[in-house]
């Protein structure tokens, strides 16, 4: 079975466990060769309140050090909207890295989860 099907199951077991709601949106993380995204997403609603990108940030660094300072972007783009708990969601993937990287700077920019 090829890792992006492996990845897919594992996020679909994590998918029925964890959702966001209006007070407590759900953190989703997308991690591709290249970028790094971040959601914050109502799932009663359907919507998706605030997103970062390492799109956004500048390219000159390591990635865990990029998909860092999209977890402050992040964070700050939250607390702008009035959020500061959330339920992260992995997306599947193993939780060390840059996903590792991305939770730590977004706790530190006030987000609790």
């Amino acid at each position: 079975m090829a890792q992006d099907k492996q990845r897919q199951l594992r996020h679909r077991r994590i998918r029925a466990k964890v959702s966001g709601t209006a007070k407590k949106p759900r953190l989703n993380v997308f991690r591709s060769l290249n970028n790094i995204y971040v959601q914050l997403i109502d799932d009663e609603h359907g919507k998706t309140l605030v997103s970062a990108s390492s799109k956004e940030v500048a390219k000159k660094a390591k990635k865990s050090e990029i998909a860092a300072e999209v977890g402050k972007l992040i964070g700050q783009k939250a607390a702008g909207a009035g959020i500061s708990e959330v339920a992260f969601d992995r997306g599947g993937f193993s939780f060390h890295g840059r996903i590792k990287s991305l939770a730590e700077a977004a706790r530190e920019a006030g987000l609790k989860f």
